[in-house]
């Protein structure tokens, strides 16, 4: 059975988001969740951490996550062109499965999976698919406004909270400095052994369905502005290098500047939660829908061999997220290195440049006799309850 043909270009843009995801996420895996948002709740605030926090946040944060929802649906409408009368069935099968690697993945090794979230949200998009790329961006944009709509009044509630009240420990936990006994259970739970992580985020990690109330319009909305991306050639490829260096430049000189002022508020505010949340959770929605594209046209237009090496890391775009999950959890876990919480927030970053290495690395030498990744392959046989071909 010949290997489905590749579309270079979706290739090119999962590795970049996979590379990306992984510095959004190196926070979340060596310090303790709270400070995936704030440095005020650990991993350093000054000098050298400072940057590094603020780097992350204007140049990565949201943005990766953004693109692959985008590539998702980009990803759903392929599948359903190829799979023809059995689509619906292939689609939700593939869902169900994704689901599954989502709850492994949340609970065994880490809570800040997004593969359950991606397919529950995925299951709502698949009705969709029929629409055209004008109807696409006006509903995902549509889905985008309701997202900044909760936000704002998120935001809101943020500012109206008092300290001492239910609403205020939950907005110090998730944007500002959780308590001291919260933050040593967690520290304590993830340097013990594996089975006390696991205990540890089956009491505390927000379940996906609870997830959906607060990202999956969001979610949605990318999903179906990356099907219009695809149908109008984008995704695929297919717009001039003019077009996408316009898009590029206007998208990014506008949004790179407007997230540095948003960095900049944070700073000024003192890591204050409520501004946290209203400059970090709130104001970005809009900015994130707009630097996207703008993402996706400036990824394409790199050199040629860059852009080879991106796509073959993103055709085990799966394997790599889920194997930096293991390997970030040997690294920072009780039962490998024992890490957790013990680097400052600059240090962290050490770690991006060997793991991206490997990420490159690997693809390379394993699709020179295997037509897929790993665990891509897992999922499709599974998805289809037959064991697919691996070997070229």
């Amino acid at each position: 059975m010949p290997a489905p043909t590749r579309v270079q270009a979706l290739d090119v843009l999962r590795g970049a988001a996979v590379l990306g995801i992984l510095a959004a996420n190196l926070p979340g895996f060596g310090l303790p969740q709270a400070a995936a948002f704030s440095p005020a709740a650990a991993g350093g605030r000054t000098g050298a951490d400072l940057w590094a926090w603020a780097l992350n946040f204007v140049l990565v944060e949201g943005r990766m996550r953004g693109l692959f929802s985008f590539l998702f649906g980009a990803s759903l409408l392929l599948m359903a062109e190829r799979a023809g009368d059995d689509a619906a069935g292939r689609h939700y099968s593939r869902m169900a499965w994704l689901y599954l690697f989502g709850l492994a993945h949340l609970y065994l090794l880490w809570w800040g999976d997004i593969l359950a979230h991606y397919a529950l949200v995925g299951c709502l998009a698949f009705p969709f698919r029929r629409l055209g790329p004008r109807a696409l961006v006006a509903t995902g944009a549509a889905l985008v406004a309701v997202q900044f709509a909760l936000a704002l009044d998120a935001a809101r509630l943020a500012f109206a909270a008092t300290p001492g009240s239910g609403g205020w420990a939950a907005l110090q936990s998730g944007f500002g400095t959780p308590p001291a006994r919260d933050l040593a259970a967690e520290v304590a739970a993830t340097r013990g052994s594996w089975g006390d992580g696991v205990a540890w985020r089956w009491r505390t990690a927000a379940s996906p369905i609870a997830f959906l109330p607060a990202g999956g319009a969001e979610t949605l909305g990318y999903m179906l502005l990356g099907m219009a991306g695809y149908r109008s050639g984008l995704l695929a490829g297919g717009w001039p290098a003019a077009r996408m260096r316009r898009w590029a430049m206007i998208g990014l000189g506008a949004g790179l500047p407007a997230y540095a002022l948003l960095a900049r508020g944070i700073v000024a505010h003192g890591f204050d939660a409520r501004w946290t949340l209203f400059l970090s959770y709130a104001l970005t929605v809009p900015l994130r829908a707009a630097t996207i594209p703008a993402y996706a046209c400036a990824l394409l237009l790199l050199p040629g061999g860059v852009g080879r090496l991106l796509a073959r890391a993103g055709r085990a775009a799966f394997s790599n997220y889920l194997g930096t999950s293991l390997v970030m959890g040997f690294a920072f876990g009780g039962w490998g290195l024992g890490l957790f919480d013990r680097l400052h927030r600059a240090t962290l970053y050490a770690l991006l440049l060997p793991a991206w290495g490997v990420m490159l690395w690997w693809p390379a030498v394993w699709l020179r006799r295997y037509r897929t990744g790993p665990l891509e392959w897992l999922w499709r046989s599974l998805s289809r309850l037959e064991w697919q071909p691996l070997r070229r």
